[in-house]
């Protein structure tokens, strides 16, 4: 179905008997953000139209997923994205600055509180802002209904403290990445600037609003004939999507099992393209990347010499090794970031002597070091050919188990040295 070619059903029939049917009014917020917004994909169309009617059913929910729209470049779209849910959300509150303050007596009234849209926000949490820990948390914590903030009331030796609740629907836009607790809250939507062949309809605030709080009012309407069915609702998650995906999409998903017709399986895949998305575009921790591309180096081999590592991590085209804070990755870089993370026996992950003939050695990784902290932290890899029980509990099955097949190690000597102290890498 082409929704951006269907008319609005709510300016033909204003007055239309009956209840709201769901799938269509739906249909309708989709069709209206097409006539205004170019989304990089189909499962972003979803996302959003499920997060606008979700900011009607906040206190249905145990939690309300934040809404990123984020791009590398400004000119993308992610003010007009804001601007369209503005005549969508009830009591909208715009803004590109919000001290904590502010933000806090907003959103801690329960009776007016708004749903918050945060423009420029890479001006508070950029590279060039200041860290706004404050503010931070209180985005984190008005996630969950039952988040709140301490804050001390009264005067003098009379002051006690008081719990404040700051649940709040949030959609922000922005250049770059957010904070990491933010952005594992977010439905990200990566926006990127319109090609000559997509056209948008010229935003005018008086008759685009005019538009928007027609749907708006009809979203109030149905949001209210559904919400008892929808109060602490736990909707089917699709495979593989668990623990903080899973908070993120519970509410999306629940509007879109309430809507019916096609939307409880367009959302379903749209929570799936996007959690992918978001899991493939992570640059939160630069430990767990080189993780990854440790576990594709090693692809099996049971040791490799750091100098070996060193190389192929600066070759790997789509990796930050080549150009790490101004210059190519070294070993004691390499023994740093590694030394964050430990072994199965609770020791940090550390450098090893490796025999590389019969008189020499150097300084390299053995693969059993480094098993647990890729079980822990990479995706998983597709499963190998049972092996037998006495090999499943080796370390060396342990860590071949992680790859679909198993190379040559490309050392000189396949003997450890004894096993002493590793001295930290030059």
């Amino acid at each position: 179905m082409n929704h951006s070619d269907s008319p609005l059903k709510s300016t033909e029939t204003p007055d239309r008997p009956g209840p709201e049917d769901g799938a269509a009014l739906l249909n309708d917020v989709e069709t209206f953000h097409r006539r205004y917004n170019v989304f990089p994909s189909e499962a972003a169309y979803v996302a959003v139209v499920l997060w606008d009617a979700h900011t009607h059913l906040l206190d249905a929910f145990e939690s309300t997923p934040r809404l990123a729209f984020l791009s590398p470049e400004p000119g993308s779209g992610k003010t007009r994205a804001l601007e369209i849910i503005d005549t969508l959300a009830p009591r909208p509150m715009l803004t590109t600055d919000v001290s904590p303050a502010a933000l806090f007596r907003s959103v801690s009234d329960t009776e007016a509180r708004p749903t918050v849209l945060f423009d420029e926000v890479d001006t508070t949490f950029g590279p060039k802002a200041a860290g706004n820990e404050d503010l931070r948390g209180l985005i984190n914590s008005g996630h969950r209904r039952s988040g709140v903030v301490l804050r001390c009331v009264g005067d003098g030796n009379t002051q006690t403290v008081q719990p404040f609740p700051v649940y709040a629907a949030l959609a922000m836009g922005g250049l770059g990445d957010l904070p990491d607790t933010i952005m594992s809250r977010s439905v990200i939507i990566r926006m990127r600037r319109r090609a000559p062949n997509e056209k948008v309809k010229p935003f005018r605030e008086r008759t685009t609003k005019a538009e928007g709080h027609v749907l708006r009012d009809r979203l109030a309407t149905w949001a209210d004939s559904v919400r008892d069915q929808l109060t602490d609702t736990w909707p089917e998650m699709p495979d593989g999507i668990s623990d903080r995906p899973a908070d993120v999409w519970e509410p999306l998903l629940a509007v879109a099992d309430a809507a019916g017709g096609d939307w409880p399986e367009r959302a379903r895949a749209a929570c799936v393209h996007l959690v992918t998305a978001a899991k493939a575009n992570d640059k939160g921790s630069l430990g767990i990347r080189l993780l990854a591309d440790l576990r594709d180096i090693f692809n099996g081999a049971e040791r490799m010499l750091s100098t070996e590592l060193l190389s192929k991590l600066a070759g790997l085209d789509d990796a930050p090794w080549a150009d790490l804070d101004g210059k190519v990755i070294t070993a004691r870089a390499l023994a740093r970031m590694l030394g964050d993370y430990v072994t199965a026996d609770n020791d940090p992950i550390k450098p090893r002597n490796i025999k590389t003939g019969p008189k020499s050695s150097a300084k390299g990784y053995y693969a059993t070091d480094l098993a647990d902290a890729w079980l822990r932290y990479c995706p998983p890899r597709p499963p190998r050919v049972q092996e037998s029980a006495t090999a499943a509990t080796s370390a060396t099955a342990q860590v071949r188990a992680l790859f679909p097949v198993a190379d040559t190690p490309e050392v000189a000597d396949t003997d450890p040295m004894p096993d002493a102290p590793a001295a930290t890498a030059p």
